[in-house]
């Protein structure tokens, strides 16, 4: 099906920008009963509606000649609930109405108002902003609404959780009552109906919804992961897919800071989105999206609104979503504009009722299983790796360095050590264990379906510790050779954050890594000998990620026998006190429990130096000794370089 008859310039527009057939929503509102009607409209993220209340609006806008006359006051004013959503409708509408010499307008927060002003002041035919800064703007006397003739409230449910509902009353209220208004909301609240019925004059509604708003094109996967497994979780659901693009869908902006840290020092190119960014950020970190120098953003649910990359294949929920709708704007960033999306729900045990809840009030039937396992991903990495080396053709460059090669090194040798560079620049999967079914089904049959929903486990049963990690590692039961890394507990160095980096660094296994001694400005640990020579060699090269120096300890301790005691840490750094060195014996890798009673890293006696008593010991300064800290414990969350604050209390 085509659409209707439009103008040239619009039919021009469509036609550069191959859009042949109109979607449900489209068609809906172009329809002979919708015409010239104020229209309350329900439409899922992702069915086109912001073309649809552009072509609506079309009669609105356009003369006799079906041209924009010379810009001045506004004839069409667009209300959007974030940023993003703004700039976005702002260059759909730009390309839709080019042909027929319109000019919109943007204002929204983050921007400069006085720039805003300026361009206000030179004329508008549409301006699309957010209700904040349009609030402002009317309150100075900067928008001129006296020649309106359409509002659009784009998104209203949206605007009504962000508690803008006085600043939309404020703007309807503000603008002719001869307006033209268009309400566009994904569902239809008692807050939305009041609205509509206050502002609106017998509105035609139109109802677009179900699998024609936005799951068609969706393949929901919810995956079961113990409680501390979320991040081990995302690693290995992003490795398994290699989306061009992937979003990463967080509750809190802490949460989102912590995560993104850990898939950079898992090698990652990532972004962040959080009402924390100024809009030059937020505008640099979707760019870097779009022209794929990033490929995968970790957002909030308010930061992600309005994000339209062409590009973006996976959606992961990493916290769940609070309500069913909240869920279904999320996965709507994917399966848009006929591409396959995949929006995959972690679900630890204790929220398992809640994600059957969102998925049933949504009618979705979502594939359960549990996350891609190590030996998947590698499975997969072996076939990708095949497509990626002989996708383009050989040069004669290529095969006079292949000839070089040849003449010093056998066939195996060079493919083994392609092989090996391909591997290196992947992230390493994480080991991730099955949590199980819910009690009530028979022990033998927990975990026998697979990530992919079919096929049964044929992992054998390794035991774990009670928080679902490894336990510590205070030594190695082979030779090893000792490293310092030039940080420390100063720059917020922390022993979990610390492993994979190392791994990365080097292009070795967590295995490979024997204790980890981190101190005020450096931090020493152990790797096995038989790797120690190529661990060596990869850290003298420049790193994108980080530029952390990492070098041999001349200094290192003599080994002693695993069966031996090791009390003491290789060496002391002046200053450090019979404290520190006391409490600095071991410490636990990044996959180690957590003592309890502390936060993770935070300066203290080790559990077997506390007294037989179970009284607390007293510090006593002594001459020379450096001062305890006593005000700020170690922040247990942090990446390197950041401190944490400190508070006096009064």
């Amino acid at each position: 099906m085509s659409f209707p008859a439009l103008s040239p310039p619009l039919a021009q527009a469509l036609a550069e920008r191959n859009y042949d057939s109109p979607t449900p929503v489209q068609l809906a509102v172009l329809a002979d009963e919708a015409a010239d009607r104020d229209l309350l409209v329900s439409a899922q993220t992702g069915s086109g509606k912001t073309l649809a209340y552009g072509l609506a609006m079309a009669k609105d806008l356009l003369d006799s000649a079906e041209r924009f006359e010379p810009a001045a006051a506004p004839l069409a004013l667009i209300v959007a609930p974030t940023r993003e959503l703004a700039l976005q409708v702002q260059r759909e509408l730009a390309w839709l109405y080019g042909h027929a010499g319109g000019r919109v307008v943007s204002c929204v927060g983050g921007m400069d108002p006085r720039r805003e002003q300026r361009e206000l002041a030179a004329g508008a035919h549409i301006v699309v902003g957010t209700p904040g800064r349009l609030c402002d703007h009317l309150r100075r006397g900067r928008l001129d609404i006296s020649e309106l003739t359409a509002v659009v409230l784009d998104e209203a449910d949206e605007m009504l959780n962000l508690g803008f509902r006085e600043d939309m009353e404020f703007i309807l209220e503000t603008t002719p009552e001869t307006r033209r208004t268009l309400l566009f909301s994904a569902t239809f609240p008692r807050g939305i109906v009041a609205l509509a019925k206050q502002y609106q004059q017998q509105a035609f509604r139109i109802e677009v919804a179900g699998d024609e708003g936005g799951h068609a094109d969706i393949e929901y996967r919810a995956i079961r992961i113990a409680p501390g497994d979320v991040e081990h979780a995302v690693v290995n659901v992003l490795r398994f897919f290699e989306a061009p693009s992937a979003l990463v869908f967080c509750s809190t902006r802490d949460a989102v800071r912590h995560l993104q840290a850990a898939l950079l020092e898992r090698g990652f190119s990532v972004v962040a989105l959080s009402g924390e960014l100024t809009q030059n950020e937020r505008t640099l970190a979707l760019q870097s999206l779009r022209d794929g120098r990033a490929r995968v953003c970790v957002a909030t649910d308010v930061a992600a609104r309005g994000i339209d990359l062409p590009s973006l294949d996976l959606v992961i929920h990493a916290d769940l979503p609070n309500d069913a709708e909240v869920m279904q704007h999320r996965s709507g960033r994917t399966g848009r504009a006929g591409r396959k999306g995949t929006s995959v729900l972690l679900v630890p045990p204790a929220r398992r009722r809640r994600a059957e809840l969102l998925l049933n009030l949504s009618g979705i039937d979502a594939v359960w299983g549990i996350a891609p396992q190590a030996d998947e991903i590698r499975k997969l990495d072996h076939e990708r790796m095949k497509d990626v080396l002989f996708t383009e053709e050989t040069t004669s460059d290529d095969l006079v360095l292949a000839q070089a090669l040849l003449a010093e090194r056998s066939a195996e040798d060079i493919a083994a050590a392609l092989a090996r560079l391909y591997r290196a620049r992947l992230p390493s999967p994480e080991d991730i264990i099955d949590p199980g079914e819910r009690s009530g089904r028979p022990r033998d049959d927990r975990g026998r379906d697979r990530f992919q929903g079919e096929g049964g486990d044929d992992r054998s049963a390794k035991p774990r510790s009670k928080s679902g990690k490894s336990s510590s590692r205070h030594g190695m039961a082979e030779a090893s050779v000792w490293f310092r890394a030039a940080i420390g507990r100063r720059k917020n160095a922390e022993a979990r954050w610390l492993l994979p980096m190392i791994c990365r660094r080097g292009g070795i296994d967590k295995r490979d890594i024997g204790a980890i001694k981190i101190m005020d400005t450096t931090t020493e640990f152990e790797i096995s000998e038989r790797v120690a020579e190529s661990f060596a060699a990869k850290i003298k090269r420049p790193d994108k990620e980080d530029s952390i120096r990492i070098e041999p300890m001349v200094d290192a301790p003599q080994r002693r026998e695993p069966s031996e005691e090791r009390p003491h840490p290789p060496r002391r750094e002046a200053g450090e006190s019979d404290r520190d060195t006391r409490r600095g014996d071991h410490f636990r890798d990044a996959t180690g429990p957590k003592p309890r009673g502390k936060l993770h890293g935070e300066r203290g006696p080790r559990f077997d130096d506390a007294p037989a008593s179970g009284k607390k010991k007293k510090h006593r300064n002594k001459p020379g000794h450096a001062e305890p800290p006593s005000v700020t414990p170690w922040p247990s969350k942090g990446a390197p370089g950041k401190k944490a604050s400190k508070k006096r209390r009064g």
